[in-house]
């Protein structure tokens, strides 16, 4: 069956974000790398940077599944970035909170990230900036009130 103008028009939108999400994990690895991060290391370290978190809060809070978050959080503690603390709250699910090591990677890429998204924003227009956000926002919204497949 053909699409119609509105539904190519959202295929269109959503081709063109997944192909700015690859450009920014791309992007994103390659400023983290240097502090030995990678985009997904970086993402989970931020979630965790103002207070622990369990797994599930960190992947709610990222909009993924607690499965793949969990890789990376195990991989972060492997590599002294992060730690598992008891959880007050809960007796199973653990606090996930970074470690001094991972905190001063967690700076070493944001230095990096202000100077690159400055040349970045430098190359767009603030009207631009604002209606891409907010066109995102909708989509996001519509998404999340649009019933499974």
């Amino acid at each position: 069956m053909p699409l119609s103008p509105r539904a190519a028009a959202v295929s269109e939108l959503i081709i063109e974000v997944f192909r700015a999400n690859g450009a920014l994990l791309a992007a994103g690895d390659d400023l983290a790398r240097p502090a030995g991060l990678t985009s997904a290391r970086w993402q989970v370290l931020g979630v965790i940077d103002g207070e622990p978190r369990t797994v599930a809060e960190a992947a709610r809070t990222m909009g993924l599944r607690r499965q793949s978050v969990q890789q990376t959080a195990d991989s972060l503690v492997a590599d002294g970035l992060a730690a598992y603390r008891d959880n007050p709250r809960h007796r199973r699910a653990k606090l996930l909170a970074a470690t001094p090591a991972g905190l001063r990677a967690l700076a070493d890429v944001e230095r990096r990230h202000a100077a690159w998204a400055d040349a970045l924003a430098a190359r767009l227009s603030p009207a631009d900036i604002a209606a891409a956000t907010a066109a995102l926002q909708h989509l996001a919204t519509a998404l999340d009130q649009e019933p499974s497949a």
